[in-house]
């Protein structure tokens, strides 16, 4: 069982990449951290990181996950919704998919998005409500991008995206007035494995996965979170406010609009 003074966090979609890199930095700033995705349980994690194997799509599961913080921990602090689809299969008969135009993107890439993306996070959002508000604290971080606002790959991440800010801002118009922060959260490139594999990107302004997580950390902490609720935060001009540095002592420089 956890002090009273320890926090308690949970990342959906840390299995591998941004939300693993996030898992970890939680739980090295000192949160107890539970990590959910489909093979979270086979994940190397940290002993500090509990890993439960949960499809985001299963809300049975995902209920489950929340009953267990509730009893062991009896609180949680911080959501990170970090569990996407959509990266699967890139190549299907041959032909790369990612950048096709909608009218030749496969439908079950919509599903994947939106399903596991945003539906995924407001079932794990609703869960986590019911547990910070009535202690009238808590963190939500939907992970988004700027396909939100500008197109970036394909109609459909765009459209998924843009409903992950405005699940944000419309949670945050609701969960004000019981102290609860709501925001969406932009990295930058951050250097995942399937970055590293591809071998295509100009890394010199990248961002490991543990980055983000770090940010995450110190607006958990920041008295006046409460001011960005609803809001879009680019992680990298956060950690800048905070003085949050990355896994090798350097600040990446926060992207603009037109550079993303």
């Amino acid at each position: 069982m956890n002090s009273p003074s320890e926090k308690v966090a949970l990342v959906t979609g840390a299995t591998r990449g941004v939300g693993k890199g996030v898992a970890r930095s939680l739980a090295a700033a000192g949160f107890s951290v539970y990590a959910t995705g489909r093979s979270a349980a086979r994940a190397d994690f940290d002993p500090g990181v509990v890993a439960i194997a949960c499809d985001s799509t299963d809300d049975r599961a995902t209920a489950q996950v929340f009953e267990r913080i509730r009893s062991e921990r009896g609180r949680l602090d911080v959501l990170v919704n970090s569990a996407w689809g959509g990266y699967e299969q890139m190549v299907e008969d041959g032909q790369f998919t990612w950048p096709a135009p909608f009218w030749q993107q496969p439908l079950w890439r919509w599903e994947a998005m939106v399903t596991v993306g945003v539906r995924g996070a407001l079932v794990a959002s609703q869960h986590a409500a019911r547990l910070m508000v009535p202690a009238r604290r808590g963190l939500i971080v939907h992970l988004s991008s700027w396909a939100a606002q500008k197109y970036i790959g394909n109609v459909l991440y765009g459209v998924a995206k843009a409903a992950i800010d405005k699940l944000a801002a419309d949670m945050a118009h609701e969960l004000t007035s019981h102290g609860v922060t709501v925001v969406s959260m932009y990295p930058g490139l951050v250097r995942t494995e399937a970055v590293l594999q591809a071998g295509a990107f100009d890394l010199s302004n990248s961002e490991s996965p543990e980055f983000i997580g770090r940010t995450v950390a110190a607006l958990s902490t920041d008295t006046e979170a409460l001011q960005r609720t609803g809001q879009v935060v680019v992680a990298a001009a956060l950690a800048r406010e905070y003085g949050v540095t990355d896994v090798d002592g350097k600040q990446p420089r926060p992207l603009s609009l037109s550079e993303a």
